[in-house]
C-alpha cells in the first residue's frame, strides 16, 4: 500500500477526470471505486472516490462538491521518457484548461510546458529522459516563500526512508530571492516529491482541494502524525489536518477502507456517520460504530 496518496477534490468530475488521466498516461489503472451510501453526505449510488495509478504513482479522487478549487501551488510534475510522450500528454491536457507556461525550449529543459486541465488540476511536463515518472510539486509563494527548505526538512522528519535528495538556491539576479529554493526534490516514505520557492506576485496559495491523504497501520501512528502536522496549524474534521505552511494533509487509518467496505450497508453506514463525527479518527470509535 502506498503510504502518501496525493487526493484531489473535484465538485462532481471526479470519475471523468480519473478515466481522463488513466486513458493518457502509461502504466495506469483504475484501481476502485466507492459510492454513497445512506448517510451520504452525496446522493446515494452516486461515485464518492475514484482511486486510480498514474506511472507507478496512486491518486485518489473524491467528487465533494464545490467547496475548494485547485490552485497551481500544488501541481504534478512529470518527467517524460521521451517528446513523443510529452507531446501527448500535452494534447490530451490542455483542451478546455490554462497554459500557465508554453510548451518549449527552456534553459532549464530542451522541453517543457505547465498548464492547468479543465478541472483546475495542474501539470508541469518536462523531457527528462529514463523511465516516465510522477511527482507532486509545491510552490510556495506569498506569505509563505522561502519556506520551502524549512517544510522539506520538517515533512522528512515524519517519515521513515525520506529526506531532502537536492537542494539547488536562487542566485542573485533572477529576480527571486537570493538563497531561496530554486529546485528542491525530496522523499517521504520513499516516495519522490519537489518543491520551489517564488518571491514573485502569484494569485494563488494552498488549497485543500489537494491533500496528502498518509495511509497510517496503528492508532498510536494516527495519534503521531495527528500532532505533529498540526504543530502551529489547525485541526479539522474528518482526520483533515492543515500544516503551518497552509498544506493539507488527512491523518487516516487504514482500518477505515475495511470498516466502509463492509457488504452490511448498515454497518458501514454506521462507521461512515461516526467518521463525520470525529476530528482525529480513532479505530476503536470506528469498529464500535460498525459492530465489530
Amino acid at each position: 500500500m502506498q503510504k502518501i496518496v496525493p487526493f484531489l477534490w473535484f465538485d462532481t468530475e471526479a470519475e471523468e477526470a480519473a478515466r481522463l488521466y488513466t486513458s493518457l498516461f502509461g502504466g495506469s489503472a483504475i484501481l476502485g471505486t466507492r459510492r454513497y451510501g445512506e448517510a451520504g453526505p452525496g446522493p446515494k449510488g452516486s461515485v464518492m472516490t475514484m482511486s486510480f495509478r498514474l506511472q507507478g504513482l496512486e491518486f485518489m479522487a473524491l467528487n465533494g462538491g464545490p467547496r475548494f478549487r485547485f490552485s497551481p501551488a500544488v501541481s504534478f510534475f512529470v518527467a517524460c521518457a521521451g517528446e513523443s510522450e510529452i507531446d501527448a500528454l500535452w494534447r490530451g491536457l490542455s483542451p478546455g484548461g490554462q497554459v500557465r507556461m508554453e510548451l518549449g525550449r527552456y534553459p532549464f529543459s530542451e522541453k517543457f510546458g505547465w498548464l492547468s486541465d479543465r478541472y483546475g488540476v495542474s501539470w508541469q511536463l518536462a523531457r527528462a529522459g529514463g523511465a516516465t515518472r510522477i511527482a507532486p510539486f509545491f510552490l510556495f509563494v506569498g506569505g509563505q516563500a522561502g519556506k520551502a527548505e524549512e517544510a522539506m526538512r520538517s515533512w522528512s522528519s515524519l517519515f521513515a526512508e525520506s529526506g531532502v535528495r537536492q537542494l539547488e538556491r536562487f542566485p542573485a539576479g533572477r529576480g527571486e530571492t537570493e538563497g531561496t529554493v530554486m529546485h528542491g526534490r525530496f522523499a517521504l516514505a520513499g516516495q519522490e516529491f519537489m518543491a520551489m520557492d517564488s518571491s514573485r506576485e502569484h494569485p494563488f496559495s494552498f488549497t485543500p482541494a489537494t491533500s496528502l491523504f498518509v495511509n497510517c497501520e496503528t492508532q498510536e501512528e494516527v495519534d503521531r502524525l495527528w500532532e505533529r502536522v498540526s504543530e502551529g496549524g489547525e485541526k479539522g474534521q474528518c482526520g483533515w489536518v492543515t500544516d503551518r505552511y497552509g498544506v493539507s494533509w488527512q491523518i487516516v487509518p487504514t482500518a477505515l477502507g475495511t470498516l466502509l467496505a463492509d457488504p452490511d450497508p448498515r454497518r458501514s453506514r454506521r462507521v461512515m456517520e461516526a467518521m463525520l463525527g470525529m476530528g482525529k479518527l480513532d479505530i476503536r470509535g470506528l469498529q464500535e460504530a460498525g459492530g465489530g
